[in-house]
This record gives C-alpha cells, sequence and structure tokens, in this order.
C-alpha cells in the first residue's frame, strides 16, 4: 500500500494495534499492515434525495405515471413545492448543512428558524424537546432536510409573509446506504416532534389521476396556491393539508407541484398515521419568540458576517450549542480552512473498515476517473471541529460533494445501469472522514474477527435490489415538475432577464422572453398580454437606473439587484395590476391589494362561456362552402421530412405524387420541392396551406430543427391543418437520432446523385461536410427522445425503413472516416475556409483530405452499403400505408395546439361539421321554414367547430372540468332530437351517450350544440333557447327519429 502523503508524516505512534489489523486482513491478497498504513472510516452525515429529471418525455412520463396508478401498481403523490433554499439538519454537533456547504448564512438562518419551529410549538418546554430531539437524530443517525423560505436569503417568486421552513424529507443514514421515509412516516415523524409538514394529497385511482394532470392543465397559465390547493383537495383520493398554509406564510404566488410515484399501500399508510397522530396545538403560539430573523439582518450596515454573527448571538445554547461550523476554533473563518485536495487522494488510498467506507470510496473513484468535462464535480474538504482533538493522531474531515452542473446527475444514472451496486449521487452530500493509522487506538473498535470485517466489506448490507416500496427502479423515480406561470414571470423572465437588460439591450431581453415562452408552450392570448407587461418592466426599470447610476444604488451590480429584484417588481406589478381588471388577472398578486377569492371571477367576466373555443390567432373562421349534400375533407395534411440529405424523401415524394387516387381520399396533392423553391421555402408553405388549406402538401425539404417545426405548427393552428413527420427508421447512436450506419447510408446516396438542383450530388467537392452539419443538427438527442419530441407536437409518426435487420456491422474503415470527420467538425466548428488549427496545417486541406478519402472508402464499400438498405419499393410502401391510415383519421392526428399542455378553458365533444349539415339538411327536407331559415343565414359558410359543451372552468370550475380527463380523446355517441332557433341564434338539443358503459352527464343545464349566433350575440346566450321557446320566442323542431352522430370528447 501506499504511504500517506507528507502532510501526515511525523505523527505520533501509539503502537500495540497493529497485530490486530495485520489479523484481521490476513487472507487479502496483496494486503500488508504496518505502522504507516492507513485506514478509513466514512459516513454519510447528510443526503437528500438524488436529482432525478425523467429520461422520457413530460407526456411519456404522465402516461406511465396514469398507467401505473389505473393497474393499482402505485399511487401517484404530489406535494407543493414552496419557494426557498434547501436546508438540511443531523443534530446539534456539526449538523446544519445547506444544498452544497455549510458554516454560511443559510446553515445559520436554519437553524434559527428550526429553534424558532420549537419555541413556537413547545412553548416553556422548548430547550428540553431541542435537546432530546438533537440527541435523537445523533443516536439514530437521521437528517431531516427542510425547504427553508425567508426574505433574508434573497428573492423568489414572492416575498414571504413569514420566514418558515417545512420538512420535505427524513432520512435514516444508519452504517449502509440511506433509506428516506415515505411521505407517511415523514408526517408521522414530524407530528411526533412538531415540524411542520407540507401539503400533500395522494391519487390512488384512474379518475383521479387523469382528473389531477387536467386540474394543472387548466390552471398552469394562471394558478396561484388558493385556487390550486382547491382544485386538488377536490380532485384527489386523500388531501392532508400541510400546517403551514402556503398562502398565509408564503402568498398566492405557488412555484409548482411535485408529482411522484409511491407505494401502492401509500394511501392505507396515510390513513393510519393520521388515525394515531393527530395535529397537536402549539404550545407557544402567543409566547415571545423574541427578534424575527429579519429583524436581527434588517440593519442596512450589516454585511453577511455580522449577519451570521447576530444570528448566532440568538440561537439558544440548547439548539446548537458550538459555532465551530462557522467559526472553527476561532473567528468567522472555517471555511477558509479547507484542506487540501490530497486529503480525497488519502481517503482513496486508505484501507476501508467497513462495507459503508467502501462504497463510498467507490462512487468517489467513479467521479474522480472520468474527465472533468464530464463529470464536474468538486470534492471539497475541511477539518472537523466537532472532532478534533489535540492528543489523538485521527485525521476528521468534512467532506463536501459538490455538483457543479446538474447533467452530472444523468451521467452518474447511467453508471448506475452498468454496476447495479454502485450508491446513488445525492444532492445535499456531506460525508465525514476519519483516516487514522494502524497503530492508532482506533483500531481496538475492530470487529475482533476478521471474517466480520471482511464480510461487511464484501458483504451487501445494502441490496442492489432493484425494487424501492414494491416499486422498480425505473418507476421509483418517475417524478414530474409543474411550475405554474405567475411565478415564472417573476423568476425566469423578470429577475432573471436584469442582467440582459444591463448588459446587453431591451432587444435581446424581447427576444429572450419571447423565445423561453414559447419553449414553455406558452397560449398567444397570454403571450401578448406578457410581451406588453415585459417590454414596459424593461423601460421602467431601465429608466429608473442606467448603468452609472445602478454602481451607485443600493444595489451596486446587477448580482445584487437580482437578488432583491422584488423591491422594484413589485410596486412596479401592483401599479401596472390597478390599471385594468385584464391586467390585474395577468398579474395575479402583487403587494397586499389582491384578494384571492376574485381571481377567477376576474376571468369568467372576460370570456363568455363558448367562445373560448375560437382560435386563439384571431383567424377569421373558413368561408369555403360545405355542401349539405356532400361530406368533404375540411382539414388540409402538411407531410414533412424531420432528416437529413440522401435520406430518399425526393424520391419518396416523387412516387407518391404518381400513385392513382393519391392517399385514397378526395384531398389534391402537392409537393413543393426545397431544392426548385426560391425565396423562403417555410413562408411559401404556409402561403399555400393558407390558399388551398384543404390538401395535402408534400413539403420536401429537410426540417431538421424545433424552429421549422414550431413554424409548421404555427402553419396548422392558423389553417385548421394537421401535419406528419417522415423520419428514417434508424437505431440512432447515443447522442444523435442517427446512427452512423445511416449517416453513411445518406452520404452513400449523396455522393452517387448526378446533376442534383441543389449541387449536393457527386460533383460537390464538400457534400461529406454538409451531410456532417446535418448530422450535428440533431445533436444532444437520443433517439427515443426525438420521436417523442415529433410525437407529442404532432401526434403521429411515420417511419421510413431504411436498414435491415439482419445486416453485417460497419466495416471499420467506414466507421473511422465517419468518426474523423465528426472529430474535424467539432474541431473547425464546419469551417472550411483557411485557418490555422492546432497541427499547423489549413483547415481547408484538412477537409479536402477528408472528403478525398471519405469517398475512396465509400465507393469502396459499395457492395455492403448497398446491401444493408431496405428495397426503395418495399420503404415506399410502407410509408404510403401509414400515410393513408394518418390521412383517413385511423391514425388520430390531433390538433398540434392541444399538444401543448395548459390553458384549458372547458370539456366539450367535437362533432363533425359534415355530419351536422348532413342532420340539418334531412331536418330541412321536412319543414320548409327550417330549410328557409337555414339558407338564410347561410349556415354552411359560418359553422364552425361545432361542439357540445360539457363543463367550462368559469362555470363550473376546475375540478368539474378535470373530472373528464379520464374520457379524453374517447368517441362519444350524441343523439341530437330538436332543433331550437329564432332570427338572432340556432342550437341543437342532444342527449349525451356512455363511454364504455359510463353515461356521460354534461354539467350544463341543457345540453346542447350552438350552431349560430347573429352579430352582437354570443353563443352563451344560446343557453336560453328553452325559456324562449316557452315564452313563444323561439321555435322548436323534433329531429324525428332522432339522428346520432359520434363526437370525441377532448379539452379546449
Amino acid at each position: 500500500m501506499a504511504t500517506p502523503p507528507s502532510s501526515s508524516e511525523g505523527l505520533p505512534e501509539q503502537g500495540g494495534a497493529d497485530d490486530k489489523l495485520s489479523t484481521l486482513f490476513t487472507g487479502a491478497t496483496g494486503f500488508a499492515v504496518d505502522n504507516d498504513t492507513w485506514f478509513a472510516e466514512a459516513r454519510i452525515k447528510a443526503a437528500f434525495y438524488p436529482k432525478f429529471d425523467n429520461e422520457n418525455s413530460d407526456q411519456e412520463t404522465r402516461n406511465r405515471m396514469i398507467e401505473m396508478v389505473s393497474h393499482g401498481l402505485a399511487t401517484m403523490e404530489v406535494t407543493l413545492k414552496h419557494s426557498g433554499s434547501l436546508f438540511m439538519y443531523a443534530g446539534q454537533h456539526g449538523g446544519a448543512f445547506s444544498k452544497n456547504s455549510f458554516g454560511n448564512i443559510y446553515t445559520a438562518a436554519g437553524v434559527f428558524i428550526l429553534g424558532r419551529i420549537f419555541r413556537e410549538a413547545w412553548g416553556e418546554e422548548a430547550p428540553k424537546m431541542q435537546d432530546e430531539f438533537n440527541h435523537y437524530l445523533t443516536k439514530n443517525r437521521i437528517n431531516i432536510s427542510m425547504e427553508l423560505v425567508t426574505a433574508v436569503l434573497g428573492d423568489h417568486g414572492q416575498r414571504p409573509k413569514d420566514d418558515y421552513a417545512v420538512v420535505t424529507a427524513v432520512t435514516e443514514l444508519g452504517h449502509g446506504k440511506p433509506k428516506f421515509y415515505s411521505t407517511p412516516e415523514v408526517i408521522a415523524f414530524c407530528r411526533k416532534w412538531r415540524l411542520p409538514t407540507n401539503h400533500v394529497w395522494l391519487f390512488s385511482t384512474r379518475e383521479s389521476a387523469f382528473s389531477f394532470f387536467a386540474a394543472y392543465d387548466a390552471l398552469c397559465e394562471e394558478g396561484t396556491a388558493t385556487p390550486v390547493c382547491k382544485a386538488l383537495d377536490e380532485v384527489a383520493d386523500i388531501s392532508v393539508p400541510g400546517s403551514k398554509d402556503h398562502a398565509i406564510v408564503q402568498g398566492e404566488i405557488l412555484e409548482g407541484l411535485i408529482a411522484r410515484m409511491v407505494s401502492g399501500e401509500s394511501s392505507v399508510q396515510m390513513e393510519e398515521v393520521l388515525r394515531n397522530f393527530s395535529q397537536t396545538p402549539l404550545d407557544g403560539v402567543d409566547c415571545d419568540l423574541g427578534p424575527t430573523l429579519r429583524e436581527i439582518c434588517a440593519p442596512d450596515k450589516l454585511d453577511e458576517m455580522q449577519q451570521i454573527k447576530a444570528i448566532l448571538e440568538n440561537f439558544g445554547s440548547s439548539m446548537y450549542p458550538d459555532h465551530f461550523d462557522w467559526s472553527g476554533n476561532g473567528g468567522l473563518d472555517a471555511q477558509s480552512r479547507k484542506a487540501g485536495e490530497s486529503v480525497v487522494a488519502e481517503f482513496l488510498q486508505a484501507h476501508p473498515t467497513d462495507y459503508a467506507t467502501k462504497k463510498l470510496q467507490e462512487t468517489i473513484r467513479l467521479m474522480k476517473q472520468m474527465k472533468p468535462s464530464c463529470f464536474p464535480v468538486a470534492f471539497k474538504c475541511y477539518g472537523n471541529y466537532q472532532k478534533i482533538d489535540s492528543l489523538s493522531t485521527d485525521k476528521y474531515y468534512k467532506m463536501v460533494i459538490h455538483v457543479l452542473d446538474d447533467s452530472v446527475f444523468k451521467r452518474y444514472r447511467q453508471e448506475m445501469k452498468k454496476n447495479q451496486g454502485l450508491w446513488p449521487l445525492y444532492r445535499g452530500f456531506f460525508i465525514d472522514v476519519n483516516l487514522f493509522k494502524a497503530n492508532n487506538k482506533k483500531a481496538a473498535e475492530l470487529p475482533k474477527e476478521s471474517n466480520i470485517l471482511l464480510n461487511s466489506i464484501e458483504g451487501s448490507l445494502d441490496s442492489s435490489s432493484s425494487v424501492k416500496e414494491g416499486l422498480a427502479d425505473e418507476d421509483s423515480n418517475l417524478m414530474i415538475k409543474l411550475k405554474f406561470l405567475p411565478y415564472k414571470i417573476r423568476t425566469f423572465l423578470i429577475r432573471n432577464g436584469l442582467s440582459t437588460i444591463f448588459k446587453d439591450n431591451q432587444s435581446d431581453y424581447s427576444n429572450n422572453y419571447v423565445r423561453q415562452m414559447e419553449s414553455w408552450g406558452t397560449s398567444e392570448s397570454k403571450l401578448k398580454e406578457l410581451c406588453i407587461l415585459l417590454n414596459k418592466w424593461a423601460t421602467y426599470i431601465r429608466g429608473k437606473y442606467d448603468n452609472e447610476s445602478l454602481l451607485s444604488s443600493i444595489y451596486r451590480t446587477v448580482e445584487n439587484l437580482e437578488r432583491k429584484y422584488l423591491s422594484e417588481a413589485e410596486p412596479f406589478l401592483e401599479q401596472y395590476a390597478k390599471s385594468s381588471p385584464a391586467n390585474l388577472a395577468l398579474i395575479r398578486a402583487a403587494g397586499d391589494m389582491v384578494q384571492t377569492e376574485k381571481f377567477l371571477a376576474i376571468v369568467d367576466a372576460q370570456r363568455d362561456e363558448e367562445d373560448d373555443f375560437q382560435p386563439e390567432c384571431g383567424a377569421a373562421p373558413s368561408c369555403r362552402t360545405a355542401s349539405l349534400d356532400v361530406v368533404s375533407k375540411t382539414e388540409g395534411l402538411i407531410v414533412f421530412f424531420p432528416g437529413i440529405p440522401g435520406c430518399a424523401k425526393s424520391a419518396l415524394c416523387n412516387e407518391i405524387l404518381k400513385m392513382p387516387g393519391g392517399l385514397g381520399d378526395n384531398r389534391p396533392l402537392h409537393s413543393l420541392e426545397g431544392d426548385r423553391t426560391k425565396g423562403k421555402y417555410w413562408q411559401k408553405v404556409a402561403a399555400e396551406q393558407k390558399n388551398k388549406s384543404f390538401r395535402i402538401i408534400l413539403a420536401d425539404k429537410n426540417a431538421p430543427n424545433k424552429d421549422v417545426w414550431q413554424q409548421i405548427e404555427d402553419m396548422c393552428r392558423t389553417t385548421n391543418a394537421a401535419a406528419v413527420p417522415i423520419i428514417p427508421d434508424s437505431e440512432g447512436a447515443d447522442t444523435n437520432p442517427f446512427s452512423l450506419e445511416a449517416l453513411a447510408v445518406f452520404m452513400f446516396r449523396v455522393l452517387k446523385r448526378v446533376n442534383h438542383p441543389g449541387n449536393l450530388g457527386k460533383d460537390s467537392p464538400n457534400a461529406g461536410n454538409v451531410l456532417l452539419k446535418f448530422y450535428k443538427l440533431y445533436g444532444g438527442k437520443s433517439r427515443r427522445e426525438f420521436e417523442n419530441e415529433l410525437y407529442e407536437r404532432f401526434g403521429s409518426l411515420v417511419k421510413m425503413p431504411l436498414l435491415k435487420p439482419d445486416r453485417a456491422p460497419l466495416p471499420g474503415n467506414v466507421k473511422s472516416i465517419l468518426d474523423e470527420g465528426l472529430g474535424l467538425f467539432s474541431l473547425h466548428g464546419g469551417k472550411r475556409g483557411r485557418g490555422k488549427p492546432s497541427n499547423g496545417s489549413d483547415v481547408s486541406e484538412e477537409w479536402k483530405q477528408w472528403e478525398e478519402r471519405l469517398r475512396e472508402i465509400l465507393f469502396g464499400y459499395e457492395d455492403y452499403l448497398q446491401s444493408i438498405q431496405v428495397p426503395f419499393d418495399v420503404a415506399v410502401k410502407e410509408v404510403v400505408e401509414q400515410l393513408k391510415a394518418v390521412a383517413k383519421g385511423d391514425i388520430k392526428t390531433p390538433d398540434t395546439a392541444k399538444q401543448r399542455f395548459g390553458n384549458i378553458i372547458f370539456a366539450a365533444v367535437k362533432v363533425s361539421q359534415a355530419d351536422i349539415l348532413g342532420l340539418l339538411r334531412k331536418v330541412a327536407e321536412k319543414d320548409t321554414n327550417v330549410s328557409n331559415f337555414l339558407n338564410g343565414i347561410k349556415l354552411e359558410n359560418n359553422l364552425n367547430k361545432v361542439h357540445i359543451t360539457l363543463a367550462h372552468k368559469g362555470a363550473h370550475g376546475v375540478a368539474a372540468v378535470a373530472s373528464y380527463a379520464v374520457y379524453q380523446n374517447q368517441e362519444l355517441p350524441v343523439s341530437f332530437n330538436a332543433l331550437f332557433y329564432n332570427d338572432k341564434m340556432a342550437a341543437l338539443e342532444a342527449q349525451l351517450g356512455t363511454v364504455n358503459g359510463e353515461t356521460i352527464v354534461s354539467r350544463n343545464d341543457w345540453p346542447h350544440c350552438t350552431l349560430w349566433t347573429t352579430a352582437g350575440v354570443g353563443p352563451k346566450k344560446a343557453n336560453t333557447l328553452p325559456q324562449l321557446v316557452s315564452e313563444g320566442k323561439a321555435k322548436r323542431v323534433l329531429v324525428d327519429p332522432p339522428i346520432t352522430i359520434s363526437g370525441v370528447l377532448d379539452f379546449y
């Protein structure tokens, strides 16, 4: 074994124990113990949940969660996300930690708030209970994690009304892998010690799980604490209110919700805990709790170190008797006494004394062996002053594992899949490390029998079981974070945009916030409102502070302004909200002026019940005449190609155009070839689709990025069209949806082209470089992520067969030339001009030589590259079959606007315009008055998106709308039995059928389908037609026999 570094040499030796350690490790290959042999004992001091970001899309995660609940495999648990900082506590001796550090203002504030919680809960008994609590945590090796919410530590979405904390996790550290308490166990623990808990909802049925996501979608653009909690209380199977009411202590601005999968027994366990552990009244609520945290930190003269000192003086000795975390051995300099990087090396070289130490060494060693660029992690070590003894030769450290980039967690999970025994990488990861020599008295504490020690090291104190609370690992980690727009406006757009406003310009700020909101899928109407608000904010704050005046203000820097941004933003938002009811509804909460119960009422006043069905883009309804006698397709279809040159899209389009009967319906086909179209291609496609919105357009151009996909989505919304992407079928690489085999085939095809209209073929000197550029455009996405995003956006996906499944592997020479090209591209960014790369040669010459070798190698493997491809006629046949299914509606392609979660206003059954016109034709044939009425109002020109409203958010509440989520996208038969009309409006009376044997009931008193209203009359007025008939002011004509039409239930 290596001897310890020089920093540990010369320590006094006590002797007498090295023989015992030699005996213990007898039999271990290559293991020898002498007076210079070092041992390590490591214990996790505090840990929070590993950070988990789903590898699947949000929609896939939602679907899997609902599926698990539906089959009784798990329960979905939802909690509030309070806006604060992570604080962990493991006892009064060196047990206070923030997310990635200790001995700072965050931990000082955390201990202060925790002490105040005990005084409020226990009154005069607080000192005794604090001491018992600390003893309990230490004895049982437990740490609690809390969300610490205070105005002292910087602004989030809203400055909290009170400084508080809620317990979010309880972790039993033991001597093995940490065990996190289930939520029922957390609540039982907290009620025993009178600690504050979060609001928890449990969803254990298929109906409630569907309703939860629908409720969020209905509130995502306007959700604040009170209406969100009210809606979830109504749709959840179990609701456990938090001991701290978010609206009272933090305010109405709510960051979001966290939904995760827990054991299917969680509901039973929760009910048992609620029976056995009641919420105890607080004994100290009326007591003098001393100065608040804000009062202690209020004086402007205090800098951070002075604030820490002032907070420490108000701890109370029973809560946290020593201040070593902040002061070390004297003075506020604990963090400055950081041990060197050599401590990590010493720890990894030392012999582990137990299983836990071995596993922690394994975790750290893995990350240290990786490239820093792939695993940016800092291992910070400090002297552990709580344990240092001047008479001991032991070396005690606190090690902080600080993950510098969240991508590390994802990469680490990949390593865990390869090594099932690897321990997780935790957020808030703190380890106590003890290094000692063989001759130290520490040896006497080791097990007396060698097999005990070796078994504990090589054994399985924590099994690598893939089951957690009865769930497989991939399911136990299912989690989704759902944030609300009012919070995101303040933090992401106002606070985080300050740097751009001051360091760049207002135009850059505008571009940034528009791009951000589009990535969230913000509705167009909300985006327009927010653009006005944010432009005024930028003008306001720049008008108040230019770069020079900011330096002389109390903020001094943009960073300080960001930290205290609400001092400026709240007054601005309050004034903006006062200017109109619409602005008040947009802001949601500012200052103390807003009464929560008015929120939905304001929204209701701005929206008619059914007017929300109209397109938000403001496009006029189609005026194309639809004959009452002919059922025709009224929606267009855009077929596009997220591919790479050489994927055979033009050849495929030509084959489709030549087919008799097109795609099997009466819509004409039109192809727009990118290489022969002058000007901005996608604008031309949009114009073509707008002019003839009912046809099928083959967009014969590669569509490789989200900007293009967004344009296509916009076309669909404005022209009532659907879109379907056609992609080459390929397994994909780790970080690219296309494999190197697919890239080789594409390059080979391009290099065989002759007289290509886009000049990308055999005679193009840089063809390989161009294809690498396209390949790189897809970089960063796995195949699964690529397909998921397209499916989420457009609702269906057509795959064009490319490679034979039984093909031979890619030859080494082909792989090498592609890898070399990708390396060149990464090194030079695709530049082919003259420049000096690292090897001193010209960039252009490097590319030229590579292009020549590429051709030589690919043509040398021509037989192989031809043999691995699926025959073109077979590929065309499969694509056409899939496209026909989409065109016929066998594969439903939903409106792309509905692929964006959120902004649900009402639930309705949408029925076909053509079916309704056919029904009316039959009524008109029997009744001349009806025929004259329909001809007079030219209904066929004005009928647009007919539907039967089931529930509206404003009239019936969020929970009522969400209750239909379980039936979303299901077909529902609707029987129409009477036509009601007068000179101002017309509607069909509807009777709803069943879905899967369950009768669907509308929350409207009179279920109906509004057909027409005259100018100035809102669709909601059609609800009065039965009353008008009874008064003789409208007519009722029976549909005899009633006619049944199938519709689709959905949200709008």
